[in-house]
């Protein structure tokens, strides 16, 4: 399976953490995010890679062709320049990366539509988003995916609790919880699992096509849109205090996606 990864926001919550980067390429332990959800991705066996590129795609560009020195540690006789030696096994030998510009201001469904000629021959393939983590099971996500039938089958996950939450009664305050870790609802969290014969029914020509109001809302009101509960890790990351928790997680050994 191919996995198709939304990386061309801007992130402008998260601006003032990462000026000069687009937030997939935001460090966690040293290495951009985006690595951290390919290679959560290689754990199940998907390691070929559709990056829909936008704000500032040429950083991915850079990052990727000049990935070896980015991302492990080596010697250079500064005499001999071609002659490297890099001190760690290469994990990612056998990833297969397509980078594709998709426009600057072009929206998520519009992304997808653009990559649509490099998921040629696939009967189905991955899409996430280019900012969160979680500790899922891809391959349960896959196989309600083809048991459920339908266009697209989502992570549903607990959102975080971002906000206290207050339960009111006759004008009363009866329960008051300050920020909880995990909210009753559940919301879309990415990891998505989708039909490549029938998605493009849903998304027309135009650049505005908003992947979750466009495309998952019709798809969702066809009957069209399954989900699997994932009861475990996830969080995003859209501020400078969630990049702390994850940069945290990663530094005390305990990141659940490792």
């Amino acid at each position: 399976m191919k996995a198709v990864i939304l990386c061309g926001g801007k992130g402008t919550r998260i601006r003032d953490a990462a000026e000069s980067l687009p937030k997939p390429l935001i460090p966690i332990g040293g290495k951009p995010i985006i690595w951290h959800i390919m290679k959560y991705y290689a754990k199940f066996g998907i390691k070929d890679f559709v990056l829909c590129l936008g704000y500032k795609g040429e950083l991915f560009k850079d990052f990727f062709l000049n990935y070896h020195s980015m991302v492990y540690d080596f010697t250079i006789n500064i005499g001999k320049p071609h002659e490297i030696v890099y001190h760690h096994p290469f994990e990612e030998s056998d990833w297969n990366i397509t980078l594709v510009n998709t426009g600057e201001n072009t929206m998520t469904g519009a992304r997808l539509r653009k990559v649509r000629h490099h998921l040629e021959g696939e009967d189905r393939f991955c899409l996430t988003y280019g900012d969160g983590l979680a500790d899922v099971n891809l391959k349960k996500v896959i196989e309600t995916h083809d048991a459920a039938g339908k266009t697209i089958t989502l992570t549903a996950v607990h959102a975080c609790g971002r906000f206290g939450e207050i339960r009111v009664n006759e004008g009363l305050v009866k329960q008051f919880n300050e920020k909880p870790p995990k909210s009753k609802e559940r919301i879309n969290g990415g990891y998505m699992v989708i039909d490549n014969a029938r998605i493009w029914d849903h998304i027309g020509p135009e650049d505005d096509i908003v992947l979750e109001t466009d495309v998952l809302e019709p798809v969702c009101a066809r009957n069209e849109l399954a989900a699997y509960k994932h009861n475990g890790f996830w969080q995003c990351m859209d501020s400078p205090r969630e990049l702390e928790y994850l940069n945290n997680l990663w530094d005390a050994g305990e990141a659940p996606w490792k």
